[in-house]
């Protein structure tokens, strides 16, 4: 099978390449490289100017020299309905043209959309919280960036994710939430479960000390991201931890950094700082588990029961953290005193990453349900 990959975001993309690759399949990424993590990518497709000028500049590559590159593949699979940094007008022209010139499409549910976004808003939707709404009110990051939630119900994007959804053939969900987001546009048929790929082969595991002390607490973020994340709680949190406990933790603070520099960073951490708002451990979480390091994250039993996960300690490896800036200070304040728990739920954590979203795990999901879907 010849596959597109077209946008990606925390290298999802590229590192499913990898596992697609593996079972035989003709894969390019193309894509921005993600911002400041400079991703690798087979199509290059940044902005090479600011602006108009950059915009108009892409259009003509993509246009131009790249054009032959994007045609007569078998799967085309988008990141976001907004795939470029374009308008949506012009991501409108391309979708319908990669349509005309390859077989079928695909979304890979893997960032906010606007199906995502009436989700989250929604009081009665399936999640109880989320970086916009908090047990029924407005969340930090809705409140300070309203601009957000405007832009994706304006009427071009509005409009043009409605004719994306009528026009791809399924969609493939990297998290729980996002998968709780598509039952609102496709049916049940259309959509499935891939989870997020982590090539366990380049992460060798990191041998936790039986009782470390300092405990390492690694807090890795996007400083553009820290309110919708809810990683500024979290250092409050753990800055007020490491105070009622001297001498039993200290903090280490990385903030956007490339991405092969960031996961060689992680590796001296006893404890990996990922976010507060999710339901599900996602691509950084996954990362720093795969190496055998316990994470704050998401991991709520809705999620575990989703993907069959049993009910006890080990097979449910992330440590999930509570909403209220108190019951997160509780938490590390428990770290800090329980040195002795990290190197067992460490190696839980590895587990679990090996047996749910190794990339060769999650490529034969999407394969087999591309195929179940394929336009004959």
């Amino acid at each position: 099978m010849k596959i597109l990959l077209m946008g990606d975001a925390s290298n999802f993309h590229r590192t499913l390449a990898t596992g697609l690759r593996r079972a035989g399949c003709e894969v390019a990424v193309a894509s921005s490289g993600s911002g400041f993590m400079r991703t690798p990518r087979d199509i290059d497709l940044r902005r090479p100017l600011p602006g108009k000028a950059g915009g108009l500049a892409l259009w003509m590559k993509l246009n131009g020299p790249l054009r032959h590159k994007l045609k007569g593949y078998d799967v085309v699979s988008f990141s976001n309905p907004i795939f470029l940094q374009l308008r949506p007008e012009r991501v409108r022209q391309l979708f319908h043209r990669l349509r005309r010139d390859n077989g079928s499409l695909f979304l890979t549910a893997l960032g906010t959309d606007l199906p995502y976004i009436e989700e989250c808003l929604d009081p009665d939707g399936l999640l109880r919280y989320n970086e916009f709404r908090i047990e029924g009110k407005p969340a930090p990051y809705a409140l300070r960036h309203p601009e957000v939630i405007h832009r994706w119900q304006t009427s071009p994007l509005r409009d043009w994710c409605d004719e994306f959804y009528a026009g791809i053939d399924g969609a493939v969900s990297a998290l729980y939430e996002y998968h709780v987001a598509l039952r609102r546009r496709l049916p049940e048929e259309k959509i499935a479960y891939g989870g997020i790929p982590v090539d366990m082969a380049t992460l060798p595991p990191v041998e936790i000390p039986p009782s470390p002390r300092p405990v390492r607490i690694f807090l890795g973020r996007h400083r553009g991201r820290m309110e919708e994340k809810g990683t500024d709680r979290l250092e409050t949190a753990i800055r007020r931890a490491i105070d009622r406990n001297p001498g039993k933790g200290e903090l280490v603070i990385v903030e956007n950094r490339p991405y092969d520099e960031y996961i060689s960073l992680m590796r001296g951490a006893h404890v990996i700082v990922d976010q507060a708002y999710s339901y599900t451990p996602a691509t950084n979480a996954l990362l720093s588990m795969a190496y055998g390091i316990p994470t704050v994250s998401g991991g709520e039993p809705e999620f575990y029961d989703f993907i069959g996960e049993p009910d006890t300690p080990l097979r449910r490896p992330v440590i999930n953290s509570p909403l209220d800036t108190e019951g997160m200070t509780d938490m590390f304040d428990h770290i800090l005193n329980h040195p002795e728990e990290l190197r067992p739920l460490g190696q839980a954590s590895r587990e679990f990453v090996a047996r749910n979203n190794d990339c060769d795990i999650v490529a034969r999901r999407f394969l087999d349900f591309w195929q179940s879907r394929i336009r004959r």
